[in-house]
């Protein structure tokens, strides 16, 4: 692989990107660009290099042998440059994974962070669940994310720190002509014999759905079996209409059509948060990021639980450490 002058840094993220998702749609999400500019960067490192760094087909994206050779040193170079502007007093983005476009609780704490840090550039990312979002913590591909500490595996726990930052309060989606979508609030054990989707079988959510089987446990709700992951909103309520299933969510869940949500009560159930981070992590953003929580926290009475809330008892552990 002959050695070019100079190769620009964008060129090297592209291809590290593509890398480490072997998939040109996704990786152009993660970076926030069309995935034609990201074709075209990837296609221009080749030339520069002289050297396919990917095996291309209508199924899949494979790294050729000259790929996987470059790929550490790509990895090296772009973790110099980012310890070289922070040096510099020009720190990379801090990238925040916010869950889904429409949740509230990180998207919130973002914004009061961006006012707390004004020199700082924080940037929102969507990785669905922080199961999939921890994994990208510790390899350095993200840096916070919010989520149910407590449904992490240990291993994953043990290279995170967390934040307690709300008890969010759980809800249910039901179509609009469901027996119950004319309650205002529905009671937890009015849904005694129903089939709840809750996310089973997606690799991203785990935590969540383990939650579910926690809050069902005895009460005569299942949970849906696993159904083919709906990647956007259209496919999502597509395929919620085909099965007919009510939809565990949380109470600030975006409006869909043709469907409605309502709050679960007798008891609310509780949904934990926690702000997440890599241990160790050194960002001068992050501390205007666990700021704005604990604020945003303590004014709306996030971590108060009602007097009627249910919390399971893993949960409650994470959720009292400081």
């Amino acid at each position: 692989m002959p050695a070019p002058a100079h190769l620009n840094p964008r060129l090297l993220r592209a291809f590290v990107t593509v890398a480490e998702e072997l998939h040109f749609t996704r990786a152009a999400m993660r970076l926030y660009v069309a995935q034609q500019a990201l074709s075209r960067d990837v296609r221009r490192l080749e030339r520069e290099l002289g050297s396919e760094l990917f095996v291309r087909t209508t199924r899949q994206v494979a790294l050729t042998p000259d790929g996987e050779r470059l790929l550490p040193y790509a990895r090296r170079a772009l973790a110099a440059q980012d310890d070289l502007l922070a040096a510099a007093g020009q720190a990379r983005p801090l990238l925040v994974d916010l869950n889904s476009p429409g949740l509230a609780t990180g998207r919130r704490v973002l914004h009061r962070a961006r006012e707390l840090t004004p020199g700082h550039e924080l940037m929102a990312r969507y990785e669905s669940g922080l199961t999939w979002a921890a994994g990208e913590l510790t390899a350095g591909r993200l840096d916070a994310s919010f989520g149910r500490f407590a449904g992490l595996p240990e291993a994953l726990k043990a290279g995170l720190d967390q934040q307690p930052v709300r008890y969010e309060p759980m809800a249910v989606i039901l179509p609009e002509g469901h027996r119950l979508a004319a309650l205002d609030r529905v009671p937890l054990d009015a849904l005694a014999g129903e089939t709840v989707y809750a996310g089973a079988g997606n690799p991203r959510t785990p935590e969540w759905t383990d939650l579910a089987r926690l809050l069902f446990e005895g009460r005569g709700i299942d949970v849906a079996p696993p159904a083919p992951l709906a990647v956007g909103e259209e496919e999502f309520q597509r395929l919620m209409a085909r099965t007919g299933h009510p939809v565990l969510a949380v109470v600030d869940f975006p409006p869909l059509p043709s469907m409605v949500l309502r709050p679960l009560v007798d008891p609310v159930p509780l949904s934990p948060v926690s702000l997440v981070w890599r241990k160790g992590l050194i960002h001068p953003a992050l501390e205007g990021l666990r700021g704005a929580a604990s604020g945003i926290a303590a004014e709306e009475g996030w971590l108060r639980r009602p007097a009627k809330g249910w919390v399971s008892d893993r949960d409650l552990d994470v959720m009292s450490s400081p």
